[in-house]
């Protein structure tokens, strides 16, 4: 039966506000289990490719365009797997190189919502593992009476209003910080730090591309020099950090970082890979405080450290990342992440995909 047929009359989807990001939730019993089967779908979810989106869930943006898969995990020590699926906008394209630590604020409740966890009272602790990067995630939030509390006091930069705060917390297990084992080298006549902390990234220094680090998105979008700048970094930054031939992924994020302007500990601007974040998502900041706290690394003289909390300046505000690095007994850097984010469900129900790409 054509993967038409089988999903003509839906699927069941919860879409669901994860941080700064929106995107939809389904069961890994719900969609199919080939990966090609599978992205085939959720380009026809999402209305992909096209550049509004505008027959399916996404909302033109690759922070709403974006896909959760979860399901009860056969690891004994962890509750739910989640995979994460970046769909693209414009182009036929779903990448699983990367995780999204933004949606993850959003699995644990999702999880309970399906039945795939029991609750605890008053607050439930979810064990999580991201497919996608190996690295493992407990989420912590209120449950009274058994079920998520999306309300609550707590606001985040980049979305309007208060919501219930959910804690996240992300290990990598014994994997190393610095996937290369440098603190910083150089490409492409720039010295770069590559840095993976739940999200592989690049650090830069954004004045060595003509970027104070106060402009808009929408002003460095609009400048292809930037981009193909970028890109011959990341092509080459992802062959080295064991990613392979990224041409077609959203791995690694590329940064530009300079000197805080409102308070925090260090400015950023995050290519996505070419979109710019309208904020940072929450594994990329905690990639961007472990870096700058390597002696050494690129960013790390720009630093303003004065806690255990780093502040990540971004478009819209600062995200506050709690990280920890230190050394194992071989010499390499190992690091933990906490940090604080909200999420919202915001409709349960069938998801009728486009019948043809």
């Amino acid at each position: 039966m054509a993967a038409a047929d089988r999903f003509g009359a839906g699927i069941r989807c919860m879409l669901m506000r994860g941080g700064t990001s929106k995107g939809a939730f389904f069961l890994a019993d719900d969609v199919p289990a080939d990966p090609a089967v599978r992205d085939d779908l959720m380009l026809r979810v999402m209305g992909s490719p096209d550049p509004t989106q505008i027959d399916g869930l996404g909302g033109a943006h690759p922070l709403t365009s974006k896909v959760a898969i979860v399901s009860r995990s056969t690891h004994p020590d962890i509750d739910v797997d989640y995979l994460f699926l970046q769909v693209a906008v414009d182009e036929p394209v779903v990448a699983d190189a990367q995780t999204c630590g933004n949606l993850l604020a959003a699995v644990g409740p999702f999880a309970l919502e399906r039945g795939l966890v029991a609750a605890s009272e008053p607050r439930t602790t979810v064990r999580i593992r991201l497919l996608n990067t190996g690295d493992v995630a407990s989420a912590t939030f209120a449950t009274p009476g058994g079920a998520p509390e999306y309300d609550g006091d707590v606001a985040i930069d980049g979305v309007p209003g208060t919501a219930g705060g959910i804690s996240l917390e992300v290990t990598g297990g014994d994997k190393a910080l610095l996937p290369t084992g440098h603190v910083s080298e150089e490409i492409a006549g720039h010295r770069v730090t590559l840095i993976d902390n739940g999200m592989p990234v690049v650090l830069l220094r954004a004045d060595e591309f003509g970027v104070a680090g106060d402009e808009s998105p929408e002003e460095l979008e609009a400048r292809p020099d930037l981009h193909d700048a970028l890109e011959s970094v990341r092509l080459e930054a992802g062959r080295r950090m064991g990613l392979g031939d990224v041409t077609a992924q959203t791995v690694p994020k590329m940064i530009l970082l300079s000197p805080p302007t409102h308070g925090g500990a260090i400015a950023t601007r995050a290519f996505i890979p070419s979109r710019v974040h309208t904020s940072i998502g929450v594994l990329m900041a905690a990639s961007v405080a472990a870096g700058i706290r390597l002696p050494g690394a690129v960013g790390a003289d720009l630093a303003e450290l004065t806690g255990d909390v780093t502040d990540i300046e971004h478009p819209t505000g600062t995200f506050p990342a709690t990280v920890t690095v230190s050394h194992a007994d071989e010499g390499r850097w190992l690091a933990s992440s906490v940090s604080t984010r909200t999420a919202r469900k915001i409709f349960d129900g069938t998801v009728f995909p486009r019948p043809r790409p």
